[in-house]
């Protein structure tokens, strides 16, 4: 067995546990011990399988599978290190820093698109995408770590935010290797369209106002 296929199979295996979890989280309540748990189960799944992906995607050269891994790496970590935040305070210059490698990963993104869509090529759409919602995720870490969020539960809800946007990554990834029907712009695009509306919601629900 090949080093690649080492990483690839853990990479499945771990990707196969976060999607089975992922949906189960969007199921169950919020909060209790049986979130709590399955939640951390799917983070280590999801991270380990994203983890993999990145030496996966040097050995066989692949930017959208690094981009991807990337993106949901950064998700995982802010998310479950907003957990630890109730102030200004608890914010480490290792919560800067992932902050300030999405903002030039974003920026990696957005530019990849424009090349794309200049060569006449408008999947570069895509890219762009998925860069403006990290410009807008490094935008919300800049607010909370300097209080100025108008949110006096921040943690919480970025948390539920980055969770499922590290699970919105994963499902993409899933839909995207294994699609042979959609046009691939719609598979890379239809995990968003179907979670976010979720952001919305509980984001509006669990909120805080100052």
């Amino acid at each position: 067995m090949t080093l690649f296929d080492t990483l690839l199979y853990t990479h499945i295996v771990g990707g196969v546990i976060s999607l089975l979890l992922g949906f189960i989280i969007l199921c169950l309540k919020k909060g209790n011990k049986k979130h709590k748990l399955v939640g951390s189960i799917y983070f280590y799944a999801l991270l380990t399988a994203s983890g993999f992906a990145i030496p996966m995607s040097y050995l066989h050269p692949n930017y959208f599978l690094f981009i991807v891994s990337v993106f949901t790496i950064y998700m995982l970590l802010t998310g479950k290190r907003y957990l630890n935040k109730k102030t200004i305070s608890d914010v480490t210059k290792t919560d800067w820093l992932l902050t300030i490698l999405m903002a030039i990963f974003g920026t990696a993104f957005i530019g990849f698109g424009i090349l794309h869509i200049i060569k006449s090529n408008f999947f570069g759409i895509v890219f762009i995408v998925f860069g403006s919602i990290s410009y807008l995720f490094v935008y919300q870490d800049k607010n909370n770590f300097t209080g100025q969020s108008k949110l006096k539960n921040y943690f919480l809800v970025t948390h539920l935010q980055r969770f499922i946007g590290s699970y919105i990554a994963s499902t993409t990834a899933f839909l995207v290797v294994n699609n042979k029907v959609l046009p691939s712009v719609i598979a890379w695009l239809l995990p968003t369209i179907l979670l976010v509306p979720l952001i919305i919601k509980w984001s509006r629900k669990y909120k805080v106002e100052k």
